[in-house]
């Protein structure tokens, strides 16, 4: 019997891209694909857009739920031996589905990690800035690095299902997810492809809204760390989970387009509160965690603000070249 892969996509809100991003999933034509989409009661035309779609199976919510509990309601359906959350705003470049089923199919890895680009309306492609870790040794310490997301990692059904590893409600839901996730993993398997487009920057998006809701990331990062709890955790892991948050958080802090300046100093406030909760002993901070650790906003706000008057206007490079020829490594 042939592995079987599902492939979730919540949705809401999402008219403009919803086609685009059902078109790249069904592409690849296999059989061994099951397309699982949740319409989250979205305001749109996007239920009957779904509806218009044969093959695709398509789960119509009563009440808006949110991003991961939308994920949660099309994990419940799914059938196949690994499960791919695909966000509807996003798309997928040409055979990557066969790529991911091929590499499933050689590796039978616990988790499968793909890289991506970072993709703009003006067609700019952008390289992200933990791509690189990607194409190093595998080892857990590079691969907690890569963008903790849930479409950027493949993971066996078994192996949810087997930790309970679901979606927690509220804004940063991938937090407790996709960093447990790894952790859970006996077996972790890289392919070094573009197999993932992700889209920046359009209206409506968590990420490019100005919302006291960027504070739900502390919620979801005390549930991470209540994770860690219960579960026996390397120290060395433990040290490098905490730089990975407070690193996280001083972004949040930092983006205008998250972050409005008023509630800048109450997140800094937050975010000092959590890093004195969970340091960890022995923990050697760099100076950015060092004026968090003291709560000293005032001279924080002069570093950022020197920071982003020397940072170039212009956005980060184009993607270079590269090779569509995957490489991988397993961590067993």
């Amino acid at each position: 019997m042939s592995l079987r892969l599902s492939i979730v996509v919540p949705v809401h809100g999402v008219e403009d891209y919803l086609v685009q991003c059902l078109d790249s999933l069904r592409a690849s034509g296999s059989a061994s694909v099951e397309i699982i989409a949740v319409d989250d009661a979205s305001p749109d035309s996007c239920g009957d857009i779904l509806d218009r779609y044969a093959g695709i199976k398509v789960i119509h919510l009563d009440g808006n739920v949110g991003l991961g509990l939308a994920r949660n309601a099309g994990l419940a359906q799914a059938t196949g031996d690994y499960v791919w959350f695909v966000d509807s705003d996003d798309w997928v470049p040409p055979g990557s589905i066969k790529a991911v089923l091929d590499e499933l199919a050689a590796s039978e890895p616990d988790v499968l990690l793909i890289d991506h680009l970072r993709a703009y309306d003006d067609g700019r492609r952008e390289v992200d800035a933990s791509s690189h870790l990607l194409a190093g040794p595998v080892t857990l310490d590079r691969v907690l690095g890569v963008q903790h997301t849930a479409w950027n990692r493949i993971v066996r059904r078994s192996l949810l299902l087997g930790h309970d590893l679901q979606f927690r409600p509220g804004w940063y839901e991938d937090v407790p997810f996709s960093l447990p996730v790894l952790l859970a993993a006996s077996r972790i398997a890289v392919l070094n492809r573009v197999c993932y487009y992700y889209r920046i920057g359009r209206a409506g998006a968590i990420t490019a809204t100005r919302s006291d809701r960027h504070f739900e990331a502390f919620t979801q990062y005390d549930r991470l760390q209540e994770w860690l709890a219960g579960h026996h955790v390397a120290p060395e892991v433990r040290a490098r989970l905490f730089h990975l948050m407070i690193n996280h958080l001083l972004v949040v802090a930092g983006n205008d387009g998250r972050m409005h300046p008023s509630r800048r100093r109450a997140f800094f406030r937050q975010l000092a509160a959590s890093y004195r909760r969970y340091r960890p002993a022995g923990y050697r901070p760099g100076l950015r965690h060092r004026l968090v650790a003291a709560g000293n906003y005032p001279l924080y706000s002069l570093l950022r603000a020197a920071y982003r008057a020397r940072a170039p206007r212009s956005a980060a490079p184009a993607m270079a070249a590269r090779s569509s020829a995957p490489t991988v490594a397993t961590i067993v």
